[in-house]
């Protein structure tokens, strides 16, 4: 199965290629990614001779239509997805978000290749903390930042491809990933990093805002699981039943790394900040079969602790720059 997969060397997109090098010999994999501050081909170290990647945008649809037209499968994980980088400049999520899933649409639908799109439940809003509902493939849309809503122009649009000019496709929306390689602008790697470099972890606000946490690998084997067995034409959420409290994650995190789980600091919160996301996986379980192999976060996070330290030639580069950036966007943010 020749695949192609979008945003290869970013970080769900290179624990993707690296999972199915393991597991699928008989999948040849190309990676497509224009290698932003977010991709990179140390990400995908240990791969070389086994994959072809091409460094290229998704919305140049010459090279698009090329490498869908030698594909049998794309696999589209390329994104603009941090939140803070979309309420500073939202033009970059709305060309590569938006612009670049028309454009591999366009493609799949000239050369008749099956689609996998990857989503996130963010294009769902929020929800009230004390809530019992979770998000479920029924939810209706109702983003709160320009990249969750350039994600739900995605999505709609992979659904108006699929009724309209009949593609083969599917969309997962799946919760707040972590694990190895992403990237230390996130929440949990720019703590865990913080931590190895003595300084006290950021909190935004009180703290209390809820994310629903899924190990890397759970979500890509997921991924596998849909393009296997799932319907054409249907969305599948993917989560593990992780919800946990920010505040809880950095309790965690600091226990885990011989820290008082009272060392951090609190940080002013960022407009819009989306107070809980919980994803309903039922339809997916009892589907398709699939089954988190770390249920518990905790777990998965002292595995993801121990690959930062083992890691530092990996996600030292980017370090400085980042918290340069940070430093820079609460000076300017009223308290």
């Amino acid at each position: 199965m020749r695949t192609l997969v979008t945003g290869g060397a970013g970080f769900i997109g290179s624990n993707f290629v690296h999972l199915t090098l393991a597991t699928r010999p008989e999948v040849e994999v190309t990676v497509l990614d224009a290698m932003t501050y977010a991709g990179s081909e140390t990400s995908l170290a240990g791969a070389e001779g086994q994959i072809d990647i091409v460094r290229g945008d998704i919305t140049d649809a010459e090279l698009v239509d090329r490498l869908v037209a030698e594909s049998d499968l794309v696999v589209h994980f390329a994104a603009e997805s941090h939140n803070d980088n979309s309420l500073a400049d939202p033009w970059p999520f709305v060309h590569t978000n938006v612009v670049g899933t028309y454009t591999l649409l366009e493609a799949v639908r000239r050369h008749g290749v099956r689609f996998h799109h990857i989503s996130t439940d963010e294009v769902y809003g929020d929800l009230e903390l004390d809530d019992p509902a979770r998000f479920t493939e029924a939810t209706p849309y109702n983003p709160s930042s320009p990249y969750s809503s350039t994600k739900g122009a995605s999505d709609l649009l992979v659904r108006a491809w699929l009724r309209s000019f009949g593609i083969a496709a599917t969309i997962s929306n799946c919760s707040n990933n972590y694990g190895p390689r992403q990237h230390v602008e996130k929440f949990i790697p720019r703590q865990i990093t913080n931590v190895i470099d003595g300084a006290r972890p950021k909190l935004y606000g009180d703290g209390l805002n809820v994310r629903d946490w899924i190990h890397v690998d759970d979500h890509n084997r997921a991924v596998w699981a849909i393009i296997d067995k799932g319907e054409i034409g249907e969305t599948y959420l993917i989560g593990a039943d992780g919800e946990v409290d920010n505040k809880t994650v950095v309790h965690d995190l600091l226990e885990l790394m011989g820290r008082d789980a009272d060392d951090y600091d609190h940080v002013t919160d960022r407009p819009g900040h989306d107070r809980r996301y919980a994803i309903d996986s039922t339809r997916l379980r009892t589907e398709l079969g699939w089954q988190p192999e770390y249920p518990s976060f905790r777990e998965g996070l002292a595995a993801t602790i121990e690959w930062y330290r083992d890691n530092e030639d990996w996600w030292r580069p980017m370090k400085d720059a980042t918290e340069a950036k940070y430093a820079a966007v609460q000076s300017v943010v009223p308290r």
